[in-house]
């Protein structure tokens, strides 16, 4: 005979065995964080910033890394080459969900569940300048034309083909955007179509291909969730969505891949042309001022605003920096600026702060690299900069050298790096970034203006140091 105490502790044990066999199995959010990976099918190559891609691949690859980030695991990219496969995701499939700057249709939305859109595009009929310009599909009788097979630019020509019934394209099941862009510049393709931010991504290396007109109202770009009555981690997803258009991440993240300072492309090129002759003429005077009292190269200064601002007074971002030089309140106090919109203020309180930049940085450090490691200190803060000097020297390279920093700058991203520096986490990949579009931006200004002689008849100061080719 058992005891009654020896019973009571059986059935509590048998309790157990049978609540634990009964228990419910992970969701989909747990099953991830157990994985300790996010699987994403994409056409997106997992490789940031990789040169010739378009905006938007680059804008997909931080927005999904920032969403792993956040759920605390790592990301696994799954590349198809068809696009066709990015759709056909399902709950049995081993990616997670698809994200390739996906349009939110109504029939994809029979089989998919779409997230928050986290940007709109409109749909573009390219061209070659030396295709005769199409203004509307009707104009659309003849020529070779090429879409990608299962996108949404497909879908709407057979929208639009009762206004032209002999309209007629072809459907690729392999080509991405950028390759039917190649097509057309080469001349074996007279159209395609491209969403406005892909193009705009990449116009600078097709300077002849034009946008003939658009071929669709503003549609929605969001990531595509399999239809399950398991949405936990579509809701997860949701959350962050939600939460970086509440804090202004996204709004940020749009600028940095779709902004003014993403690329000198033939757009960027005929922006910056106006405002040097527009904008820059009456703020010239100020630059020269704070750079002759602060002992800084005045279109150093100036190539810094443009970064900053696009040299507009009135400039104001998602996090409350504002002006010319985008002070935030603390740094404007600190450099005795009192109104941040005032433009002789505030490029006197950002030449201040810049100087303040360069004097912190080690006197035996040479230019041009000082000068690099204070513009990406300007951006990122100084703390951050020098963990990223730390890393530099563990790793087996120099410190003191831009060229070996600036490659352990994107490490303080990795958890498994910046957990080791005294200031953590830094977005390392913006202040390399904001550093080479400071660099274009004064070589152009040192093309444009190095040998135009002033009204005096002198000729414009250049820049003491020897800057390297960009």
């Amino acid at each position: 005979m058992f005891s009654s105490t020896t019973s009571s502790f059986t059935l509590l044990l048998l309790a157990s065995f049978f609540l634990s066999s009964c228990s419910e199995p992970p969701n989909a959010l747990e099953r991830v964080i157990n994985r300790g990976q996010l699987i994403v099918l994409t056409q997106v190559e997992p490789v940031p910033s990789t040169k010739g891609k378009p905006a938007a691949d680059e804008f997909e690859y931080e927005l999904i890394n920032r969403f792993s980030k956040k759920i605390g695991v790592s990301v696994r990219f799954l590349p198809t080459k068809s696009f066709l496969h990015i759709l056909q995701i399902t709950p049995e499939h081993e990616a997670d969900f698809s994200a390739a700057s996906l349009t939110v249709t109504q029939e994809r939305q029979k089989f998919l569940m779409f997230t928050p859109p986290y940007y709109e595009v409109h749909q573009q009929l390219i061209y070659h300048y030396r295709t005769r310009r199409p203004k509307n599909i009707a104009q659309l009788n003849s020529g070779f034309f090429e879409v990608i097979k299962g996108s949404s630019h497909a879908e709407n020509l057979r929208l639009l083909k009762p206004l032209n019934p002999s309209l007629s394209w072809q459907e690729s099941e392999t080509a991405n955007v950028l390759e039917l862009l190649s097509l057309v510049n080469e001349g074996v393709l007279d159209y395609t179509i491209a969403d406005s931010n892909q193009f705009e991504g990449v116009r600078g290396q097709f300077p002849e291909l034009n946008i003939a007109f658009d071929i669709s109202s503003p549609e929605s770009i969001a990531w595509a969730f399999p239809k399950s009555n398991d949405t936990s981690l579509y809701d997860e997803a949701v959350k962050f969505i939600e939460e970086i258009k509440q804090d202004g991440t996204l709004e940020q993240l749009k600028d940095k891949h779709f902004g003014y300072s993403k690329s000198l492309n033939y757009v960027s090129l005929c922006t910056f042309r106006q405002h040097l002759k527009h904008r820059l003429p009456a703020l010239k005077p100020f630059f020269k001022l704070a750079a002759k009292k602060y002992q800084i190269d005045w279109m150093l200064l100036a190539a810094v605003a443009y970064q900053e601002s696009h040299w507009s007074a009135q400039a104001v971002s998602p996090t409350g920096v504002k002006g010319i030089m985008m002070l935030t309140k603390s740094t404007a106090r600190q450099m005795g600026v009192s109104n941040r919109l005032d433009p002789q203020q505030s490029i006197d309180g950002g030449g201040h702060y810049l100087r303040t930049r360069i004097d912190k940085i080690p006197t035996r450090i040479l230019e041009p690299d000082k000068i690099w490691m204070a513009l990406a200190s300007y951006n990122i803060g100084f703390g951050h900069l020098e963990d990223a000097r730390i890393l530099t020297q563990l790793q087996g390279a120099d410190p003191d050298k831009w060229l070996d920093v600036k490659k352990r700058l994107p490490l303080l991203t990795k958890e498994a790096w910046y957990k080791k520096t005294r200031h953590g986490y830094a977005r390392g990949h913006e202040a390399v970034t904001y550093v080479r579009n400071i660099r274009q931006y004064y070589q152009l200004l040192l093309q444009l203006l190095a040998h135009q002689p002033n009204l005096d008849g002198s000729i414009e100061d250049t820049f003491k140091l020897n800057l390297p080719a960009l």
